[in-house]
């Protein structure tokens, strides 16, 4: 049950848009093609937001993730293209945490004690414009 609620977890990373024009049909995420400087000829469709999962462990794949976020993102906008905006490291906001709790009932008394790790790596984020370059 572990398992099923860590892959769960690991599934849950944010794609959200901001629409700056009507959407197109939906195209395939392969079709949408990343441009660093702006294409001759497009119209806006939205700004579009990504980050990677939780649990996407090395640099790489951190990457990969959160650039095949942003293409399905616009892909369902209907976007051919996608210009980049930035990609940013997340905030880190884990460690280790010790808790201790006590209590005393009927004349006997018990302490407890915990310790929980967060072992969850900084995620990715990145922005982008959703764009129909011209042909």
């Amino acid at each position: 049950m572990l398992l099923a609620g860590l892959l769960l977890l690991g599934g849950c990373a944010t794609t959200s848009h901001a629409m700056l024009g009507p959407a197109m049909p939906a195209l395939s995420p392969e079709q949408v093609r990343i441009y660093h400087e702006p294409p001759a000829r497009y119209r806006e469709i939205a700004i579009v937001e990504a980050a990677s999962g939780p649990f996407t462990y090395g640099e790489q794949n951190k990457l990969d993730s959160v650039m095949a976020r942003l293409r399905r993102e616009a892909a369902s906008l209907g976007a051919n293209g996608l210009l980049l905006q930035g990609i940013a490291r997340g905030a880190r906001g884990g460690g280790v945490n010790v808790g201790v709790g006590g209590g005393r009932f009927g004349g006997h008394t018990s302490v407890g004690a915990g310790v929980g790790v967060d072992i969850s790596p900084t995620q990715k984020h990145a922005q982008g414009i959703a764009i129909y370059v011209e042909p």
